[in-house]
C-alpha cells in the first residue's frame, strides 16, 4: 500500500467515476484501475463498485476512505512542515473565505498581504460556510475567513473584527429622510429580503429580523448581495447589508439609500479559523493582524483581540 494508491482512491470516491478521477491525479484511467485493482488484492476486499457510468465504493470502501483522507492530510501535513522549517514564509497557503465577505474584504486587505508576505502564494477559494469548514476538516484549506459563532473544538479561531450592518432601502423611502440613524425595531413595519440558505449572513439577517418583530418577504431568495442590491432599488423591500459591501470601492447603487443603525447596531463577527493539528500557526497568527487592517470606517478590532493584546 502506498499513498498514491490512496490518492486514487479518494479520487474515486469524490468524483464517482474511474476516468474523471484519473484525470484530477493527472494519470490514464488504465493506469488508475489497475492501481486500484492492485490495491483491492492486497488488502483482501472490493473497495469500489464498478458500473457502467458511476462507480460507487463498497461499505469497506467507505471506510478505507475515511481513514485515506486523514493519512493523506496528515502526509502533506508533513510536507508542509518540512517546506516551512526552510521558510515558514514561502510555499502556499489555501485560505477560503465566504462569497458575501470575499469580494469586499480582499481590496483593502491583500495589497497589506502582498506586503508583509511577499514570498507566500496565497491560493483563495470562494465558498459558503458549509463548504469551507468541510474542506477545513478534510484538509483541502489551511485556514478560513469564516462569521462567528463556530463551535467546535477541532478548530483555533483567531478574531479578527465586527462588522456592523446597514440598512438599504429604496430611494425616497421614509426611513431615509431625514438622515437620523433607526433601531432595529423598524424592521417590523417592513418587508425583509435575504439570501437564499447556506448563507452564513442569512441566518445573521434573519436572526436581527425576527428579535425586531420584522418578517421576511415570502418568494423571495436572493443568490447574492448584488441581487438584493437591485431588488431593493426597485422597491421590492429593504434589506441588511455589511457595510464593507456598500463602501469603497463598491459603486454606489443611485435608486437605493442606505440607513445606519444605532449603537449598539446589528453586526457579524468574523475570524480566521484553522485547524489544531495544522503546521501554519505562526504565519497564521501573522497573517491574522494583517487581515485586521481593515480601515476602522468599516470595521473595528474585537473585544477579545484588544483584551488579549493588553494582557
Amino acid at each position: 500500500m502506498n499513498l498514491r494508491d490512496l490518492e486514487y482512491l479518494v479520487a474515486v470516491a469524490d468524483h464517482g467515476h474511474f476516468g474523471q478521477a484519473a484525470a484530477a491525479c493527472f494519470v490514464s484511467q488504465p493506469t488508475l484501475s489497475t492501481q486500484l485493482k492492485k490495491l483491492e488484492g492486497e488488502l483482501g476486499t472490493r473497495l469500489v463498485e464498478r458500473g457502467s457510468r458511476h462507480h460507487l465504493l463498497t461499505p469497506a470502501g467507505e471506510q478505507v476512505v475515511d481513514r485515506a483522507r486523514r493519512m493523506l492530510t496528515d502526509a502533506e501535513s508533513i510536507r508542509r512542515i518540512a517546506a516551512q522549517a526552510q521558510d515558514p514564509r514561502s510555499g502556499s497557503l489555501r485560505l477560503g473565505i465566504f462569497p458575501t465577505l470575499a469580494p469586499y474584504l480582499l481590496p483593502h486587505v491583500m495589497p497589506g498581504v502582498r506586503e508583509h508576505f511577499p514570498d507566500l502564494e496565497l491560493l483563495l477559494v470562494e465558498e459558503r460556510t458549509p463548504r469551507l469548514l468541510e474542506q477545513l476538516a478534510q484538509g483541502r484549506l489551511d485556514a478560513a475567513v469564516l462569521a462567528l459563532p463556530l463551535e467546535d473544538e477541532s478548530l483555533v479561531i483567531e478574531p479578527l473584527f465586527r462588522e456592523d450592518f446597514v440598512l438599504a432601502v429604496p430611494s425616497g423611502h421614509r426611513l431615509a429622510q431625514d438622515g437620523a440613524a433607526v433601531s432595529p425595531g423598524v424592521l417590523a413595519d417592513e418587508q425583509v429580503l435575504l439570501l437564499e440558505d447556506g448563507h452564513c449572513l442569512r441566518d445573521q439577517a434573519l436572526e436581527v429580523c425576527t428579535l425586531a418583530g420584522g418578517s421576511e418577504r415570502a418568494g423571495f431568495r436572493a443568490t447574492s448581495l448584488e441581487t438584493l442590491r437591485h431588488m431593493v432599488a426597485t422597491n421590492a423591500g429593504v434589506t441588511l447589508m455589511p457595510v464593507m459591501s456598500v463602501a469603497p470601492p463598491v459603486t454606489p447603487h443611485p435608486s437605493l439609500e442606505l440607513v445606519r443603525f444605532r449603537d449598539p447596531a446589528p453586526h457579524r463577527d468574523i475570524a480566521l479559523v484553522s485547524r489544531r493539528s495544522g503546521v501554519h500557526g505562526e504565519l497564521l497568527t501573522e497573517l491574522a493582524d494583517v487581515l485586521r487592517q481593515v480601515p476602522p470606517e468599516l470595521a473595528t478590532t474585537l473585544p477579545e483581540v484588544t483584551q488579549r493584546r493588553s494582557a
